[in-house]
């Protein structure tokens, strides 16, 4: 049969004669414009082919497939037979056919579309964060779900963990692990598989648990879609789109999903090689940066121990050493020794030597900061020599640290080789000394010049007179005894070393009449002190020439043996000190100036007044202290000799009637009557 029939005209309503009709319903009217005009007109006696031309522009105009399955309706209501009515409904059904194929091909071409952009996009990103989020972002959109979201896998702990979502609202859900084979995502995880449940809550196919259920629950989700993203065949997450209603996801969107995860995938991988490759250079830089202030820092060291070698071998002193690490570090410097004394100061000011810096430097073996200072205990061995000072510096690096540690060192050095020299010296002295000490005989008469010659390359000047000392303390501590007393000699432009068993120091008097009592018992205390255990030191003298030291040394010794004695360990003395002691024991004694030293201000009181103290107090002692005998001896009243005894009182204090004083009174009553004699 012809779809096509020749048009034929009717009569219209009018009389008039009519033109061929278009398609269906336009059978009269006026003619069509535009497009249309250019259509081929169908004639209204042939519905079926108006239909079928009717289909063709519906798919050309990509109707909705309601109007294509109309076809035949229309194509019966315009008069066709039933076959057709049957090849219009045919030709319907192709066209919805040609239609679904369209769509499909529209759809995937939007979804290549955009997985290209996906693509471009993730490869253009290089923060695996902006990656991530980048990834949920799109799930999102091209699956039209409500959330979507990303689990990694943690290999340490053996589960997967939520890194990001999109849409969420639920921290519970947002911050849930799930172990491998719980729950949808554990098990994509878990097997490498994709998995979809239209009602999780209700799908019994997974292993349901406590904490993935009230985070599901918070959140709202029904129907979940989830697929692995791969590295190769390692499997490092999972991709989730889910929906808070009932939803079935078709196997269009778990492949487009898949495909979003693969892509994903790789770019994940992608970022944390980058962000590996990063660290790597973050790390190389810090190991050049390292090696870097490592060389610079053995540069620096190998300078200095040039320097300082130089130094040491050109025979430079503390004040040299000084100088060259206040220029090296940029700061003051200043050396104390082991008992405080300043041995060298560069850039700075007097501070006071740093006890508890060089404390915690002793203890742990380090330079340390102290209130801005940085100290450093010069040592050798265990033996504390002294103390570095650094002063006016920032923090110091700990290649600047060292430096200034070695320059304690060389310190330290330096020090132990004055103090070799020292002890050389002193070895020298002490055979000066013991030749000056020992007794005189005829070979040492003719000698002196040699002594006086030998003493002067020492600095010694025998010419002037000297005091000598004996010291004496527990055997523990005799060395350091020794040692400090040599210091103090060489400071005092004396002598000193050890002498029969004992420590002996030789020092020039001030003026020709000093007495050395004074300077005993300060260097008793002062030694003392330092020692922190008692010495006792006797002394004699001035010699006023060499022949005289033995002597003086002899009776120095008995003044240390007479303040043992007398329980005064600790003190310093010499015999005219101890009183009548003292001139019982001296070989030199001075009777005049003993008397002078007891009985003087009640001699110098009768002088000046024409009194009689003196032979009241006479009277007093020759009758045993009585009052009444002694008035008659003196021919005067009782209550002269009271008065006569207050001003005495006056004269000498009020101890004066003692019995140690009364017994000193007494014999210098009685050497006073001799010399008077």
């Amino acid at each position: 049969m012809s779809l096509v029939n020749d048009a034929t005209h009717h009569d219209a309503p009018d009389g008039g004669a009519t033109t061929p009709g278009a398609l269906g319903s336009h059978a009269a009217g006026p003619h069509p414009t535009g497009p249309e005009a250019t259509r081929p007109q169908v004639p209204d006696s042939n519905p079926a082919a108006a239909a079928l031309s009717g289909l063709l522009r519906l798919l050309a105009e990509g109707a909705p497939a309601e109007h294509l399955t109309t076809a035949a309706a229309r194509a019966r209501d315009g008069g066709a037979c039933a076959a057709e009515a049957a090849l219009v409904e045919e030709a319907a059904r192709a066209a919805l056919g040609i239609r679904r194929t369209l769509d499909q091909h529209r759809r995937r071409e939007a979804e290549l579309t955009a997985l290209f952009d996906t693509a471009g996009d993730l490869a253009a990103l290089r923060d695996l964060d902006s990656v991530l989020r980048a990834i949920v972002r799109r799930a999102r959109t091209l699956l039209g779900t409500d959330v979507a979201y990303l689990t990694l896998n943690d290999a340490t702990v053996g589960d997967t963990f939520m890194r990001v979502t999109d849409g969420s609202v639920s921290a519970a859900f947002q911050q849930l692990r799930l172990g491998m084979g719980e729950g949808l995502g554990g098990l994509v995880a878990q097997t490498a598989r994709p998995y979809a449940s239209s009602d999780y809550r209700a799908d019994g196919r997974f292993r349901h648990t406590t904490a993935i259920d009230r985070g599901v629950g918070e959140e709202g989700i029904r129907g979940i879609l989830g697929v692995p993203l791969r590295v190769g065949t390692r499997v490092i997450g999972v991709l989730y789109a889910a929906d808070r209603a009932v939803r079935a996801f078709a196997p269009d969107a778990v492949a487009l999903l898949s495909s979003l995860a693969d892509h994903a995938a790789v770019a994940i991988d992608g970022a944390r090689l980058l962000e590996e490759t990063r660290a790597a250079l973050v790390e190389l830089n810090e190991a050049n940066e390292t090696v870097r202030a490592h060389s610079e820092a053995m540069r620096l060291a190998t300078e200095t121990h040039d320097r300082l070698t130089e130094l040491v071998l050109r025979g430079g002193e503390i004040a040299d050493l000084a100088r060259e690490v206040a220029a090296l570090l940029g700061g003051g410097i200043v050396i104390h020794d082991v008992d405080g004394t300043e041995l060298a100061r560069v850039a700075c000011e007097p501070i006071a030597p740093p006890v508890r810096g060089v404390a915690e430097s002793r203890s742990g073996g380090r330079a340390v900061p102290v209130d801005g200072t940085w100290v450093w205990a010069v040592l050798a061995g265990p033996e504390l020599l002294g103390s570095i000072a650094l002063t006016g510096r920032a923090p110091l690096t700990e290649s600047e640290r060292r430096l200034f540690e070695r320059a304690g060192l060389v310190t330290a050095l330096l020090l132990l080789l004055r103090r070799s020299i020292a002890e050389a010296e002193d070895r020298v002295r002490g055979e000066l000394l013991g030749d000056l000490l020992a007794p005189e005989d005829g070979d040492r008469a003719r000698d002196a010049g040699s002594l006086t010659l030998r003493a002067r390359r020492l600095g010694l000047d025998l010419a002037r007179p000297h005091s000598v000392l004996v010291l004496h303390c527990e055997e523990a501590v005799r060395a350091r005894l020794a040692a400090e007393t040599a210091r103090r000699a060489r400071s005092l432009r004396g002598l000193s070393g050890a002498y029969e068993g004992r420590v002996v120091l030789v020092v020039p008097a001030v003026e020709p009449g000093d007495r050395p009592g004074p300077v005993a018992r300060s260097l008793a205390a002062e030694l003392g002190r330092v020692l922190e255990t008692p010495v006792t030191v006797g002394a004699a003298g001035p010699a006023d020439r060499p022949g005289g030291l033995s002597a003086a040394h002899a009776e120095a010794l008995r003044c240390v043996e007479a303040l043992h004695t007398l329980n005064r360990t600790g003190h310093g003395a010499a015999l005219p000190d101890l009183g009548f002691l003292g001139v019982l024991l001296g070989d030199r004694a001075d009777v005049g100036g003993y008397v002078e030293r007891v009985l003087g201000p009640v001699i110098a009181y009768d002088h000046r007044r024409g009194t009689e103290l003196v032979r009241t107090l006479d009277a007093y002692y020759a009758h045993g202290g009585s009052l009444s005998r002694a008035k008659d001896a003196l021919h005067v009243h009782v209550n002269t000799v009271v008065q006569r005894l207050e001003r005495i009182r006056r004269l000498l204090g009020d101890d004066w009637n003692s019995p140690a004083s009364a017994l000193e009174l007494q014999l210098a009553l009685r050497l006073h009557g001799l010399s008077s004699r």
